[in-house]
């Protein structure tokens, strides 16, 4: 799970966007303005996680040889002030596999972040914790994984239980050294831990025994359960995204959105990302055709069975970091990082099931080849929110921020 590189964007902020819809819809319109950031100087790795009243802006800030885990809650007025969940010398970091912030429907907040236990073999455990009074006090952290081993824990997903309690998704490489008649060095599984509201644990299972080494998870809740997806390993080495779904407390066998048969001897540190409300499910993810990054997007209206045909989102060639956010017409804005003429973008595009899709925008310019993390959208409410780091110096020697910006959905 070797994620080393550091990569940060310059922003060019205010961006407008006019597509003519399918089907005699009305344009549809975004301006984007920039939003006051919450996060201070040395912040990065910023993460958004829940929608409309629920929204959780998160970020990593550095002072000497700690690391700060702070997050905000969006309102109508902007962020409230930054609060600081969990403090450590021996953390983690990686542009890719990101701490966060998550706030139940009871308030309850839950922190995840990652504490390296051997700095050689880059190993590290997933440490949670919980407030309930508004992030005032924590209670002592506690991992979700019990094997006991020096390897790699994280990539880790949050989301609450159907019911209630804290449901998650993690890569687990408690296998990925220990496996003797594997050349290879065995493998990386998807595991799945719960608790209840009680903060019990109830469950501690794999997903799928063998996945891609360091491609984020996500996992969302639909009105037939948890959906999870995550890119697979197969024994050919083919790194297609794959959806499993939780039914009566076991996972269903994985199956691939989409046929793009990837082939693939090492992690591209990409994963995929997905969107619900109800039974309709939005996915994107980045795969490779032709020695060209593209991304993608496909819908399905059956939580998660069946997919509809992909999608593409980019125009001439990506770097992928897909994040996607499903409107309440059953489309939904994608976004991407675009890379072709050796200039890269952080872009967002509204794309519908039927395959149609507006023009692209710019949310910001990104400096170098390669994209500043792992930019994120969300819903709040009647408008999409981003976040992204980027250099004060618009290039990669520079002190990092990260920013965010919003803009009001059409009515």
């Amino acid at each position: 799970m070797r994620v080393l590189c550091r990569i940060w964007a310059s922003a060019t902020l205010v961006a407008a966007l006019t597509a003519a819809g399918a089907c005699g819809r009305a344009e549809w319109s975004v301006t984007v303005q920039p939003l006051p950031s919450p996060a201070g100087p040395g912040s990065s790795e910023p993460q958004l996680t829940g929608a409309d009243n629920n929204l959780v802006l998160s970020w990593i800030e550095r002072s000497g040889s700690l690391t700060h885990l702070k997050f905000s809650r969006r309102t109508p007025t902007g962020w409230t002030p930054a609060v600081t969940a969990a403090s450590g010398e021996q953390w983690f970091l990686s542009y890719a596999d990101v701490p966060s912030v998550t706030r139940l429907s009871d308030g309850t907040l839950v922190a995840q972040w990652l504490e390296e236990t051997d700095r050689l073999s880059e190993a590290y455990d997933l440490l949670l914790s919980y407030s309930k009074d508004e992030g005032k006090t924590w209670a002592p952290s506690f991992m979700p994984h019990h094997d006991g081993t020096t390897t790699q824990h994280g990539f880790a997903s949050l989301f609450e239980m159907p019911g209630g309690g804290l449901g998650l998704v993690w890569l687990d490489a408690r296998a990925y050294e220990l496996d003797p008649d594997d050349a290879k060095g065995g493998a990386m599984s998807l595991r799945f831990a719960a608790f209840d509201t009680g903060w019990n644990q109830t469950a501690d299972i794999p997903v799928d025994l063998r996945v891609c080494e360091c491609c984020s998870t996500t996992a969302v809740v639909t009105s037939d359960g948890v959906l999870a997806a995550f890119r697979d390993r197969s024994a050919t080495e083919i790194r297609d995204i794959f959806v499993s779904r939780l039914e009566k407390g076991q996972w269903t066998s994985p199956s691939a959105i989409y046929d793009d048969g990837w082939e693939m001897y090492s992690c591209p540190v990409n994963g995929p990302m997905l969107s619900a409300r109800g039974r309709n499910v939005v996915a994107a993810w980045f795969t490779v055709r032709n020695d060209r990054g593209e991304a993608w997007a496909a819908f399905s209206d059956d939580a998660g069975w069946s997919w509809g045909a992909p999608i593409r989102l980019d125009d001439a060639g990506a770097l992928g970091r897909v994040d996607v956010e499903l409107l309440d017409d059953g489309s939904a804005a994608a976004t991407w990082v675009e890379f072709a003429d050796r200039k890269a973008e952080f872009r967002m595009r509204r794309v519908e099931p039927s395959g149609s899709k507006s023009p692209p925008m710019t949310i910001s310019g990104v400096s170098g080849a390669r994209a500043s993390g792992f930019p994120r959208i969300a819903r709040h409410g009647a408008e999409l929110v981003f976040a992204w780091t980027e250099s004060t110096t618009g290039d990669r020697g520079g002190a990092l921020s990260v920013r965010t910006a919003a803009g009001p959905l059409p009515r």
